[in-house]
């Protein structure tokens, strides 16, 4: 127990100094589910040790979500919280850094009328559309960081003793983010070194399209001209640095809107909305999704792509190697957070400005202009293998291998 708690702390120190990088003087808001309660309440003391003049917490709970969806009138999920969105839009306004703390049951909405959950994912997309776009050019550090909760831990170890699975979880999501390491904060700098080599690398070839081949999948995405690949770190517009993701293993950048064709085949199933998206494949004609199919959660994927125009198009290009720590685990966690850092991945909707030279300085017209996608929403599934080979396809028409087997072929 003592070496959980020696560990839990480790945690909490690394999200709030790596992940979110609290300043002094800095407010740090923290979304949190109940579940991850203890774990929140070292957060906050973290924060405070490192200067933070206000830790400002907003609680989340599955069941009072679950409870709404069932019962409340279908005008309620029409409503769009504008309310929400002007607190964190004025927030972050004022230099706040945002901590996710998640702690999510995949199968939390099972059984809703689709068109709820539809209806008020499209109505909180619009109402934060402000919001994500401060974000997706990094104008202020956040961070997103996972506890177990034990309807998550039963869906990852289904086998394990009910006692065991969310301390195996725990040991799980410790592993991922390197708190089993004797120097994690070490190890996370040396980690982000490392896949800013990759980016480096990329961002020198200035490839013109990438074509990805694998089983169901054949897809050629093309590259905006300026694009950016970025890795772990980012920079905030006040020149502090910050982790979005912990764990992270990607290398991203942004497709031009309308140079993506072919078809690509889901490898690990999307948790979304509550639900199970798995199977799944979606064919693209000059950018746009043109049809899609699924084995579990057509319906989901439907009412996903049909959310905005923006949502039948790609926002995001994620290269990560086969042969890296979740993956080889071989745990699947139903949780995009872990799952797309354990497999190549694409994401359906908005791109990052950042991802574009000059990016962070242009408004959503200029980025569009650049080939940029602009949507109410951004999620990422998981397409990636052992067997999937990727070829970088140059102006002049030549092709490389980047990917050859699934890793990196440089």
């Amino acid at each position: 127990m003592t070496d959980f708690i020696s560990q839990l702390n480790k945690y909490a120190d690394l999200a709030v100094r790596v992940g979110v990088n609290v300043q002094k003087g800095q407010t740090l808001v923290v979304n949190a589910s109940i579940q991850s309660a203890e774990f929140v309440r070292l957060i906050v003391e973290k924060a405070y040790d490192a200067g933070a003049k206000l830790v400002k917490v907003n609680w989340s709970d599955e069941i009072v979500t679950r409870l709404q969806y069932e019962r409340a009138d279908d005008e309620v999920f029409a409503i769009p919280p504008k309310w929400l969105a002007g607190e964190m839009i004025e927030l972050v306004e004022n230099g706040a850094a945002v901590l996710h703390v998640i702690a999510e049951n995949p199968d939390l909405l099972k059984g809703i009328k689709q068109e709820r959950i539809a209806m008020n994912q499209k109505t909180r997309g619009q109402a934060m559309a402000p919001y994500r776009a401060y974000q997706q050019a990094d104008k202020f550090s956040w961070s997103i960081v996972a506890v177990p909760s034990p309807e998550w831990a039963a869906k990852v170890f289904p086998d394990a003793p009910e006692s065991e699975r969310v301390q195996k979880l725990w040991e799980a999501i410790f592993h991922t983010v390197r708190i089993d390491q004797e120097d994690p904060v070490g190890a996370w700098k040396k980690h982000l070194a490392t896949l800013e080599e990759k980016s480096n690398i990329l961002n020198a070839k200035k490839y013109k399209k990438l074509h990805y081949i694998a089983p169901g999948t054949d897809l050629t995405i093309e590259l905006p001209e300026g694009h950016i690949w970025a890795a772990g770190e980012s920079i905030n517009e006040k020149g502090h640095s910050f982790v979005a993701n912990m764990p992270t293993e990607e290398v991203f950048t942004a497709p031009l809107k309308t140079g993506v064709n072919g078809t690509v085949r889901s490898t690990k199933p999307l948790s979304y909305g509550g639900n199970i998206i798995d199977n799944f494949s979606i064919t693209f004609e000059n950018g746009r999704i043109v049809s899609v199919s699924a084995e579990q959660g057509q319906e989901t994927l439907e009412h996903l792509v049909e959310m905005d125009e923006g949502a039948h198009y790609l926002g995001e290009v994620a290269l990560v190697p086969h042969q890296s720590p979740i993956s080889e685990s071989n745990i699947l966690y139903f949780n995009t957070l872990f799952d797309e850092n354990a497999s190549n991945h694409l994401a359906i909707g908005s791109a990052y400005a950042f991802c574009v030279e000059g990016g962070k300085d242009m408004n959503q017209e200029q980025l569009a202009e650049r080939g940029l996608n602009t949507s109410v929403t951004h999620v990422d599934f998981m397409i990636g293998s052992g067997e999937m080979d990727i070829f970088g396809v140059n102006a002049d028409g030549s092709e490389e291998p980047v990917f050859k087997n699934g890793n990196w072929a440089f």
